[in-house]
């Protein structure tokens, strides 16, 4: 029988359970979807929240303009090898590697060591954030960080507290940088802001500092060993020891393994390489010269080349030191400005000169001297091998924070070769020329001047190249009377002696003695325009400079603008003037045999000693290098009567000694035979020899001087009377003897005759007649002339002096006179040998002249008491 059919409107229990079950399961879809909605917008809205929080996020300005870098300044020598490091203004190590420079390794390093999934995440991992909070609950500690490259580099550049708050400002700063920056920009940055080691920011001053390399040269032992300290800069500092480092480094290198970035044999070998840590630095390195080029004080010579080789690198840092005389114009200083600076320096030759300036000046400290500084060129180019400002920075006793190469200083004779040379220019002297060396007085606004010689004597009638090579005062200053104070200046100016700023008079004749203030620097560079062939080319001291960028500084931009080359002296005479001052026969009456300047191999020196023997020089040159030094006290007390040739000259010949090891010695280039002769000349007075000029010498002369050189007339054939060695008149044969003598213009008789010169005697024999015609032939065309006071002259009465305060007057009078006179004002008063009256001072104007019976009356002078 059919069950009945239940009722519509009483269903059964079955359809009642399956229309249950049916609710139950739509009910149950319902919340999976909107649990899975609710934990899909639970899991998506932090990233939403980072990524608003991202765009609300200002890029740190350190990235916006990337030419604020904060960089050290590292200081290199001319072949790349780092002489020192100043700090940033943050006061660490830094300096900029463009990521292109920085080779694979140290990529590939940090990269295993810090983030493997850098180049996939958009700054913030989440799988490695998700990695370490499951090892955080499960091991209750921190057992890995979450950080990503991105993380580190905004944690670098904007500082948060260690908060959740701080956590989510830090992602939010790397997404914003990740927006803004390629990966590789990222990298970039990363690489140079992020801590090495404690005071070391960037990777490459890390290089420079542990291992003295560039980050491109590292090995992968090397580059793992700097890939580790990022993680903990205090921690893996090598310098407190290297196993914690090697540990770490190790684990990098594993990482590298396993990432693929390393292959398993060069891992193997940089894990058997020990941490091999560079050297500290063992000195300051040229610290006066690193001061001057980064604080603009040299000028043209801090201003790199257009076309320099680029430098880099750093290592230990020190002081910049003291302080030192500058231009009137200063350049702009290449400090905050240069990431790296290549010097033209030698690190050989700086350092052994610096050792010999120390050794100087304890050698000579019991004659009172504190101090030397020596710069060192090379001729061709202008660049400064070595530059010793003092001989000891740290020296505060000896002031040795002063700069002695640009410290004003008194020259002395070192002066001479250009004054004569504006000579042979502008007056026709040769190296033949006579000048006179005798006691001659020059007019000055204070009263006269009256030169004497070092040796404290005369030296009567030399020639030129005697009075340079012996450094005779009273030529030179004669020589500079007759040019005048303002053709001496302007030309010393020209050589680049700018100190001398004052107007001419202000120094006078005295100039040619160094009356004034040089830089040494700019001496040195006078000396290597003359060893150039009159050739002034600026000073340089940067071969190279870059910016934190990398880009090179410009010229002009790094100091003054690059000087260029310009002809200053005639060639010809400076030739002639090398010449002098490389003979050493020359210099032999003044300075002996075996001096400081008889080096074995050709050079060109002079000294010079300032008033009261504060200041010696010495200065010279081979065709390739020149040498200045400076020897005294920088506070400016006197020396024990140490000279140029004492005290400078052992310092120059060893520095010299040293120099020539960098450029081996060679001659200087002859002469052009077209343009300079060698010719015959007169010993005593430069003249073409004649038949009774007893002593002769070859001299260098221009072509032009030589074909035009006059026959000697200082020397004379005169018939003795052999009875009594008065001059022959009307004498038998057999009592007379021809014999030659000297023969002096009037300036140099009074000389002469006290010398004991072989001068002829002005009377007649006695015992001969008189030949006839003869009397007062001799005198007929000579002239007697004043020689003390000199035209112009002023005296001061002292109104404190009680004795009658005079002065000598004297006459300059040939021989064959015996009786002359002064006219003072209008009065005659008789003289006779040594020609000289001592006249008591009379307030007023006077004028006076020396006159002789039988000569010519020399010009009226002028002088004044006050």
């Amino acid at each position: 029988m059919a069950a009945p059919s239940p009722s519509p409107e009483r269903p059964g229990r079955a359809g009642m359970w399956r229309a249950l079950s049916r609710v139950v399961r739509l009910a149950r879809a319902r919340g999976a979807r909107r649990a899975a909605r609710i934990a899909l917008g639970l899991a998506v809205a932090p990233w939403l929240l980072l990524a608003v929080l991202a765009a609300l996020t200002g890029l740190p300005p350190e990235l916006r303009a990337p030419e604020e870098r904060a960089v050290s300044t590292v200081i290199l020598e001319r072949h790349g090898s780092v002489l020192r490091e100043l700090r940033a203004g943050d006061g660490a190590r830094a300096r900029w590697l463009p990521l292109a420079e920085a080779g694979d390794r140290i990529q590939r390093a940090l990269l295993a060591a810090e983030d493997r999934r850098f180049a996939l995440h958009p700054g913030v991992d989440p799988l490695a954030i998700a990695r370490a909070l499951g090892q955080l609950a499960a091991e209750r500690r921190v057992v890995s960080g979450a950080s990503t490259i991105t993380q580190q580099l905004a944690r670098t550049l904007a500082p948060r507290p260690r908060t959740v708050r701080g956590k989510i400002g830090e992602m939010a700063l790397a997404l914003r940088i990740e927006a803004s920056l390629s990966k590789r920009e990222i990298l970039e940055q990363y690489l140079n802001r992020v801590a090495f080691g404690p005071g070391l920011r960037g990777v490459e001053a890390a290089s420079r500092f542990y291992f003295d390399k560039p980050t491109r040269d590292l090995s992968l032992a090397e580059a793992a060993a700097l890939a580790s300290m990022p993680r903990g800069p205090a921690l893996y500092d090598p310098r407190r020891g290297t196993g914690p480092l090697e540990r770490r480094r190790n684990r990098v290198l594993d990482r590298m393994l396993a990432a693929g970035l390393a292959g398993a044999g060069e891992v193997a070998i940089a894990r058997a390489e020990p941490i091999a840590l560079a050297p500290r630095g063992a000195g300051l390195g040229a610290p006066h010269l690193v001061r001057a080029v980064l604080s603009g004080a040299l000028g043209d010579g801090g201003a790199p080349p257009a076309d320099g080789p680029a430098g880099g690198a750093s290592s230990a840092d020190g002081p910049a030191g003291g302080a030192g005389p500058a231009p009137a114009e200063r350049a702009a200083p290449l400090r905050g400005r240069a990431s790296s600076i290549t010097l033209t320096i030698d690190r050989g030759l700086q350092r052994e000169i610096e050792v010999l300036a120390q050794q100087t000046v304890r050698g000579l400290s019991d004659r009172d001297v504190g101090a030397a500084a020596v710069v060192v060129l090379e001729n061709a180019t202008g660049d400064i091998l070595a530059y010793v400002g003092s001989h000891d920075i740290e020296d505060a006793a000896g002031l040795g924070h002063n700069d002695g190469v640009l410290a004003l200083r008194q020259p002395g004779s070192s002066l001479k070769p250009f004054v004569y040379e504006l000579a042979m220019e502008q007056l026709g002297f040769t190296a033949a020329t006579v000048l006179p060396d005798v006691e001659l007085s020059f007019p000055t606004p204070s009263g006269s001047y009256a030169p004497r010689n070092y040796d404290g004597r005369f030296h009567g009638p030399v020639r030129l190249r005697e009075a340079l090579a012996s450094s005779y005062n009273v030529p030179a200053v004669w020589t500079a009377a007759a040019l005048g104070p303002d053709r001496v200046v302007a030309r010393l100016r020209e050589l680049g002696l700018g100190s001398l700023d004052r107007e001419p008079s202000h120094y006078g004749v005295a100039i040619a003695l160094g009356d004034g203030e040089v830089r040494l620097l700019d001496l040195a560079n006078a000396y290597a325009t003359l060893a150039r062939g009159g050739v002034l080319l600026p000073v340089r001291a940067v071969r190279a400079a870059r910016g934190p960028d990398g880009a090179p500084i410009a010229p002009g931009t790094g100091g003054a603008p690059a000087g260029r080359a310009a002809r200053v002296l005639d060639p010809v005479r400076a030739r002639v003037i090398v010449d002098i001052l490389a003979d050493d026969k020359a210099r032999l009456a003044s300075f002996g045999t075996g001096n400081a300047l008889d080096l074995p191999f050709p050079v060109a020196a002079k000294t010079g000693t300032s008033k009261g023997f504060r200041d010696n020089l010495t200065v010279g040159f081979t065709p390739d290098v020149t040498v200045a030094v400076w020897v005294g006290n920088f506070d400016g007390s006197p020396m024990g009567g140490v000279s140029g040739i004492t005290g400078a000259g052992p310092l120059f010949r060893d520095a010299m000694l040293a120099a020539a090891r960098l450029y081996p010695p060679r001659p200087f280039e002859p002469p052009d035979p077209e343009q300079l002769a060698e010719v015959e000349v007169c010993s005593l007075s430069g003249m073409r020899p004649t038949a009774v000029c007893p002593h002769r010498r070859r001299e260098l002369l221009p072509r032009g001087e030589a074909a035009a050189l006059a026959p000697c007339d200082m020397h004379e054939i005169v018939r003795i009377d052999r009875r009594n060695g008065l001059r022959a008149g009307a004498c038998p044969a057999a009592e007379v003897e021809e014999r030659t003598f000297e023969r002096y213009d009037a300036e140099l008789t009074a000389w002469a005759r006290a010398a004991g010169r072989p001068v002829a005697p002005d009377e007649a024999s006695p015992l001969c007649a008189p030949l006839p015609g003869a009397a007062g032939a001799p005198l007929a065309t000579v002239r007697v002339r004043v020689a003390y006071p000199p035209d112009g002259a002023r005296f001061v009465l002292d109104p404190s002096v009680n004795s009658v305060q005079a002065i000598r007057l004297r006459a300059d009078v040939p021989p064959g006179v015996r009786r002359a006179r002064f006219v003072l004002d209008g009065r005659p008063i008789e003289v006779g040998p040594p020609f000289a009256l001592d006249w008591p001072l009379v307030a007023g104007a006077h004028r006076l002249r020396a006159e002789a019976d039988g000569a010519r009356a020399g010009e009226e002078i002028e002088f004044r008491v006050e």
